[in-house]
């Protein structure tokens, strides 16, 4: 396929195939869903245009006409499709029969009355990481750090710096932005960004009458608060002190309803493991967005930007390293979250896999300094965990650039640009 490149997600879309009657693929705009799906079906229909999808909404069976496997790309146009699917599949008793992709959750869900469960497999699809855009060398590998207990290295990436990870944070993993050069990928992932406010357009009738002002404040708030556990209040105050803006609750709640369903923000869930103490556990989900380019574009923030302050840069790159270890441990059937207790002791990422294998991570930009600092919290966090839990498999710093190397006390160091899944 021309300028197609290769997605970790492809083996769980193969695997997913043969296990499963249909496979249900959603993530945001943009980000390769079609493209990627395409490669394992025989025919297709999109429903993008307004004729095709009134034709359909006429009579959704005719959506599944087609070779097997069947791709129908943004199938909740037209929610009937659901159930149809699901009675195929159900009534043939084959694997594989169809792909589903979508971008935004149904308008109307009442139209929609199986949950799909045994038949059709869900899938979350997110921009591009790093290792698949090229930009990391893969040379240390998450599966190999579950493993190998005695994995050591050592790597000066002297050839990267912290600029090029400033621009790889505001550009993003999208596949257009990312088959560029640098000259316009900025401006591709603009193009982007303004484009998530074209609700006029909108074939959801929930979104036409939508004011893509408030879209875009509400964004800004987030942004403002990306990669901590600021509640919605905090959040929602926030954005009134701006000013501009007299949103109330209702209001706010229903707008960060519509970022969520067009997969715009993702936040990450707590980590409950078993403690040493009565230690309370913090359960407020840390905010993230599905691709910090949508957090820099939402405050017109520049690599240059970041590269002036230090802090906001070290937030931007956590939410940019919770995007990769979200889709790398995703391809060992893994999850990530976070912990944080009430006395203010936290990891900023806890990697669980599905057959109980775990590992601590911390994520800073990188220096003496700050790498010493998320050492002595790792070793906190291992303190107050009851001694009789699993122990971790690894315990590691993600930084943005410098040399790879695992510590003396066991602690790897690894900057994103070289780590895969």
């Amino acid at each position: 396929m021309k300028d197609y490149w290769p997605r970790l997600i492809e083996k769980r879309i193969e695997r997913l195939l043969k296990s499963s009657g249909a496979v249900a693929v959603e993530g945001p705009k943009f980000c390769g869903k079609t493209t990627t799906c395409g490669l394992f079906s025989k025919s297709k229909i999109e429903l993008i245009t307004e004729d095709i999808i009134n034709i359909v909404r006429a009579d959704p069976k005719l959506a599944l006409v087609g070779e097997k496997p069947h791709l129908i790309d943004e199938w909740q146009t037209v929610p009937q499709i659901w159930d149809l699917v699901r009675k195929q599949v159900n009534d043939d008793g084959d694997f594989g029969e169809f792909l589903l992709t979508g971008s935004a959750t149904p308008a109307d869900t009442d139209k929609i009355h199986h949950s799909g469960a045994g038949r059709i497999a869900p899938l979350k699809m997110r921009p591009m990481s790093l290792y698949e855009s090229g930009d990391s060398k893969g040379l240390i590998s998450l599966a190999d750090l579950f493993d190998k207990p005695d994995l050591s290295f050592f790597y000066q990436n002297d050839d990267f710096s912290l600029s090029d990870m400033a621009f790889l944070t505001c550009r993003g993993g999208w596949p257009m932005s990312v088959m560029k050069n640098r000259e316009v990928s900025l401006d591709v992932t603009k193009n982007y960004y303004n484009g998530l406010f074209n609700f006029k357009n909108s074939e959801n009738p929930k979104y036409k009458n939508k004011n893509p002002d408030y879209l875009k404040m509400l964004l800004k708030s987030y942004a403002r608060n990306i990669s901590t556990e600021a509640a919605y209040s905090t959040i929602l105050k926030d954005l009134q002190n701006d000013g501009r803006s007299t949103m109330d609750i209702k209001t706010f709640d229903s707008y960060l309803n519509i970022a969520e369903e067009l997969f715009i923000v993702e936040d990450m869930e707590a980590w409950c493991p078993n403690l040493r103490s009565s230690t309370t556990i913090r359960t407020t989900p840390t905010r993230h967005f599905v691709d910090t380019s949508i957090a820099c574009r939402a405050l017109s923030i520049s690599p240059n930007d970041l590269l002036l302050n230090a802090n906001t840069f070290g937030l931007f790159f956590e939410d940019l390293a919770v995007r990769d270890l979200r889709i790398y441990a995703e391809t060992l059937d893994g999850t990530v979250k976070h912990y944080r207790d009430k006395n203010g002791l936290e990891c900023d990422s806890v990697i669980h896999l599905e057959d109980g294998r775990w590992a601590p991570i911390e994520i800073k930009l990188g220096g003496e300094e700050l790498i010493e600092d998320a050492a002595k919290k790792l070793k906190e966090f291992m303190d107050k965990l009851d001694p009789k839990y699993t122990k971790p498999s690894f315990m590691a710093i993600v930084v943005a650039n410098g040399t790879a190397f695992r510590r003396p006390d066991g602690i790897f160091v690894i900057p994103l640009n070289l780590l895969k899944n």
